[in-house]
C-alpha cells in the first residue's frame, strides 16, 4: 500500500490541474470501489470548484465550493492519470507501473483548471481497495476515518520532546510504536525501517527506551525525530518508491527504492559505514522488518 511519501507525491501532482479547477462533469463508472461511493455522489461535485487540495496521513483531501471535502484513498492499486492538451501525466511513484488499462477507469472528472484548459483526472484501481467519500468539511475532523490520527511527521509538530511524550512508558516494540496511527499518522512500514536504521536503533527496543526517567528525549529520540522527516522528504524527492503498484501522476516510478539501505535486503551487507554487520529480517505483528542486528541497538 503506498505510503506517505507516495501519497504526497501524487498530492503536488496533481494540484496544478485540480486546485482551482470546475468539475465540469465527473463520470462515475460502477457504484463502489473498496465501498459504496456515496449517495449522488456525481450530482454533488458536478459544477462545484475545488478550492484546495491537501494531504492528510495517507488520504487526498479536495475541498469543493459546496463545503464538502472530497476524500480519496488510493488503497493497493490506485492512480490517477492527468490527460490534457498541455501535458499527460500521472502523478506519484510506486514499484510496479500502475495499470493503464481503461476498463479500470473508475472515475474521470472533466476539469475547467484555473488557467481556464480543459483536462481530465482519472482514478483507475485494478484491485478496488481505494475509495471515495463526500465529507462535509465542518465535521471532517470527527469523522471516524480521522478522529483518531496523530500528529503529521512533516509537520512541525515533529520533534524529539514529542516522541519523548508519546513514548514515555511504553513498553511496545520501538516500530510497533511508529507504526501506530493514533500516534503519529502516515508513517508505514518501508520508511520506519529505513528511519530506524539511519537512527541505529533496534526495532526490537521498547518505545520508552529512548525516553528519561524524569520524561525528556534521550539523544537516540532527537536522532530519530531527525531521521523521520529526512527519509520521507528524501523518498518525496525522489518521488516515492516502485514498490507494488504505485506510480506517479506522470506514469514514471519511484526511484527512492534505489535508496534502501535495509528494507527488502536481507542477507545483504549492511550499508553503515564500518559496520561489517548483514541486514536481517524478522516478522513484527505480521509485517516484515529489515534491520541491522549489529549497528541497530
Amino acid at each position: 500500500m503506498p505510503e506517505l511519501p507516495e501519497v504526497e507525491t501524487v498530492k503536488r501532482g496533481l494540484s496544478p490541474a485540480f486546485e482551482g479547477a470546475t468539475l465540469r462533469k465527473v463520470e462515475q463508472n460502477r457504484p463502489d470501489l473498496r465501498f459504496p461511493f456515496p449517495e449522488d455522489f456525481v450530482g454533488r461535485l458536478t459544477g462545484k470548484r475545488v478550492t484546495a487540495l491537501s494531504r492528510r496521513s495517507k488520504y487526498l483531501l479536495a475541498d469543493i465550493t459546496s463545503g464538502d471535502v472530497l476524500v480519496m484513498h488510493l488503497g493497493m492499486s490506485g492512480s490517477f492519470r492527468i490527460e490534457a492538451d498541455y501535458e499527460d501525466s500521472a502523478p506519484g511513484k510506486f514499484a510496479h507501473a500502475r495499470s493503464k488499462d481503461t476498463k479500470h477507469d473508475h472515475v474521470v472528472f472533466h476539469l475547467e483548471t484555473a488557467t481556464g484548459d480543459p483536462a481530465r483526472i482519472i482514478y483507475n484501481d485494478p484491485r478496488r481497495f481505494g475509495f471515495m467519500d463526500l465529507v462535509p468539511r465542518a465535521t471532517l475532523s470527527a469523522h471516524p476515518l480521522f478522529k483518531d490520527l496523530g500528529l503529521e511527521p512533516l509537520g512541525n509538530e515533529l520533534s524529539a520532546e514529542t516522541l519523548a511524550g508519546l513514548f514515555q512508558g511504553r513498553k511496545s516494540p520501538l516500530k510497533a510504536a511508529l507504526l501506530n496511527q493514533k500516534l503519529i499518522a502516515g508513517l508505514g512500514n518501508i520508511y520506519v525501517c529505513e528511519a530506524l536504521w539511519r537512527s541505529g536503533l533496534s526495532p526490537e527496543r521498547s518505545a520508552g527506551s529512548i525516553v528519561t526517567k524524569s520524561g525528556k528525549p534521550t539523544k537516540k529520540a532527537v536522532a530519530l525525530a531527525a531521521n523521520i522527516r529526512e527519509t520521507l522528504e528524501d523518498a518525496i524527492k525522489a518521488g516515492g518508491s516502485s514498490l507494488r503498484d504505485h506510480t506517479q501522476t506522470d506514469g514514471t516510478l519511484g526511484y527512492f527504492q534505489h535508496s534502501f539501505a535495509v528494507y527488502g535486503r536481507e542477507n545483504e551487507s549492511c550499508r553503515t559505514p564500518g559496520c561489517n554487520g548483514t541486514v536481517a529480517r524478522l516478522v513484527q505483528s505480521n509485517r516484515s522488518t529489515f534491520y541491522c542486528p549489529q549497528c541497530q541497538t
